[in-house]
């Protein structure tokens, strides 16, 4: 083999190791998945929570008029 088809094998097959790697992505258990639906949920109550303090501050503002 020259030198160059070295260089083409050598990226071939790099190439193809990479790939190959970065198409294994480790699956969500159970678990993460409960954490991720936990941190949404958290977050919702969050801004609904901040959105009726909101309310309350109108309203006070409101009143004192």
């Amino acid at each position: 083999m020259n030198k160059f088809s070295k260089q083409v094998m050598t990226a071939v097959v790099l190439g193809a190791l990479i790939a190959g790697l970065s198409a294994c992505q480790k699956q969500e258990g159970p678990a993460e998945r409960a954490g991720k639906a936990m941190d949404n949920a958290v977050e919702k109550a969050g801004e609904k929570i901040e959105k009726a303090g909101e309310k309350i501050q109108d309203a006070s503002k409101d009143a004192q008029k």
